[in-house]
């Protein structure tokens, strides 16, 4: 790992124990609107039947909780748009512009797997890829943790598709710039999603976390020196771009 500008890194990270938990995420492109835009009705039917879906996916003893999500910010400022543009004519890669995400705990990273040969969630996938120009779906497990993200109440929460020219490079770059945002956004909350073995390796890593408000974090990413200077700086040294997208609860 190349570090730059280490006098600016405020603290180290204030990680937990990973949890043993498993995630089954499926993210989709729907449209190319403008996130900030109210959806159309084609759009809140998609989404109203997703969440019917992820609610009966309760019923399953594998699943912890079944959570959507609708972006409503693609922070295109914190991307590394060289990068990310070298490694789709390279044909590494698809551009995270996902507006709609479903993300569903179990067990174990092992349940994840399983779950898609539930009905309810083969119902869900077909629905969404019928209305989506494209989706992801990944199987992933937690290498690195903050404290679980409470997709319990609504708040601002973050999808940051990683992507790197070495996969090996990013969750320690993750984990050195992560202690920017405890401090800086006052986080307390994130789990890293890694895709298990013989997954889809479009992103390294899913970064998924929750502020209580916009104003908590937009300021300090849109206008703080250090955000660009010292976290997107040592993304870039060690050939790494975020791709982050805001979203709420559906």
């Amino acid at each position: 790992m190349r570090i730059v500008n280490k006098h600016l890194n405020p603290a180290p990270a204030s990680l937990r124990e990973p949890s043993s938990t498993g995630y089954l995420l499926l993210a989709a492109e729907v449209d190319r609107r403008p996130m900030f835009l109210p959806p159309k009705a084609a759009k809140r039917r998609l989404i109203g039947e997703a969440k019917q879906l992820a609610h009966e996916l309760m019923a399953d003893d594998a699943v912890v909780r079944a959570t959507v999500f609708r972006g409503f910010a693609n922070l295109v400022f914190g991307q590394n748009h060289g990068l990310l543009r070298r490694a789709t004519t390279s044909g590494r890669l698809q551009r995270a512009r996902y507006d709609v995400v479903v993300l569903i705990e179990t067990t174990d990273p092992a349940a994840a797997r399983s779950l898609r040969h539930n009905t309810v969630y083969q119902r869900l996938a077909a629905r969404i890829q019928h209305s989506a120009r494209r989706t992801y779906e990944v199987a992933a497990e937690n290498p690195r943790n903050m404290g679980d993200v409470d997709a319990t109440r609504q708040g601002v929460f973050l999808f940051n598709f990683f992507y790197a020219d070495d996969e090996r490079e990013l969750i320690p770059v993750w984990e050195y710039t992560a202690g920017w945002w405890n401090v800086k956004t006052q986080l307390d909350n994130s789990r890293v999603l890694r895709p298990i073995e013989d997954e889809r390796r479009d992103y390294g890593i899913i970064n998924h976390c929750r502020w209580d408000s916009l104003r908590v974090v937009a300021p300090n990413m849109i206008f703080r020196p250090s955000f660009r200077r010292f976290v997107l700086a040592n993304f870039a040294a060690n050939g790494i771009s975020a791709q982050p997208i805001l979203y709420r609860r559906a």
